[in-house]
């Protein structure tokens, strides 16, 4: 008898030390990002640290990758190299859609939203030795696009195809926008294309150097058809005081996208729920980390999303009573 009591008790220790085991396996996630310089990069780092300050509650330890951009994430997301990534909202329904880089790969249908971040305005700089002032005016001229894999290379083609240009009309280059203010000071490009929010240290860069510079505004009637066609995007202005040095007058009209956080929906629901639940919770705290994220609220948070919601975000939202705000087409599961 004593042996069989022996036997249950031991039974017991290693049933509960395995079960103990289970409760404190760690969950690794990556976040997609983009170049170091610009916002994606410290919000992925945001969104790891509350995460990860909450070890103990959520077993997740989340890290983060400077990426491509909105394509090589969303891209890194679905074939489950990355858990999370950041990425353009124009991007986000492209993919979604099966359009653009997507048309050949079909549509993405595992890509998920969780919530949007800060405005991303498309922004046009020009040296004011290139007598560049609209965007006509870029005919014949060097101008940075942007580099294969990122969002503001749509963006650059969509713009400039509504100025009724394509790149057989100047000198393209491709390269990441951490490279172009440099080339903009040595006068090896004239202007460059970067969609981004605002005030950002690549524009202050550009706008500081030996080279004087100005802000070309995107505006005109083939913009305004541009909008009624593309539903992702959207009017908005670059306030002259973020680039003091800039040679413009008065604030900068310009159209913009929305940086979104992104999953899949094989992520587990724990997984996007805590997330959720930590950056909204934290939002006065998240507000601090960067001027683009001044204006966040809960509601417009809710706001350019182009794919549907990942379960795990809608149980949050549903919890605080938000979810009433979203566009019923980007809830299903």
């Amino acid at each position: 008898m004593k042996t069989r009591q022996i036997a249950v008790l031991i039974l017991i220790v290693v049933v509960s030390f395995l079960g103990g085991c289970r409760k404190q396996k760690t969950k690794f996630v990556t976040i997609g990002t983009g170049g170091v310089t610009g916002v994606y990069y410290p919000t992925g780092g945001a969104i790891s640290r509350m995460i990860n300050n909450k070890y103990d509650e959520y077993k997740i330890k989340a890290t983060v990758e400077s990426t491509g951009g909105s394509v090589f994430n969303i891209n890194g997301v679905m074939n489950g190299d990355l858990e999370f990534g950041i990425a353009q909202s124009d991007r986000q329904f492209q993919a979604y859609n099966g359009l653009a880089e997507w048309s050949q790969l079909g549509k993405q249908a595992g890509l998920r939203s969780v919530f949007s971040i800060h405005p991303e305005l498309i922004t046009l700089i020009v040296s004011q030795k290139s007598g560049i002032g609209n965007l006509r005016d870029l005919e014949g001229k060097r101008i940075n696009v942007g580099n294969p894999g990122s969002g503001q290379l749509q963006n650059s083609k969509d713009v400039l195809y509504a100025a009724g240009l394509d790149e057989d009309d100047f000198h393209a280059e491709h390269v990441k926008a951490i490279e172009a203010p440099g080339l903009l000071q040595d006068e090896r490009i004239d202007g460059f294309f970067f969609t981004v929010g605002h005030p950002a240290g690549t524009i202050k860069e550009a706008t500081s150097g030996r080279i004087k510079v100005y802000i070309v505004p995107i505006e005109g009637a083939g913009i305004d058809k541009m909008l009624e066609k593309y539903p992702y995007y959207a009017k908005s202005i670059i306030p002259h005081s973020y680039y003091p040095y800039a040679l413009n007058s008065k604030d900068i009209v310009t159209i913009g996208v929305k940086a979104t956080l992104i999953t899949s929906k094989n992520v587990d629901e724990d997984i996007v729920y805590a997330i959720t639940k930590e950056v909204f919770e934290n939002l006065e705290e998240f507000r601090t980390l960067h001027p683009a994220y001044a204006l966040l609220s809960r509601e417009n948070m809710l706001e350019g999303l182009t794919a549907p919601l990942h379960k795990g975000a809608l149980k949050y939202y549903k919890e605080i009573g938000i979810d009433t705000l979203i566009d019923f087409q980007y809830i299903i599961d």
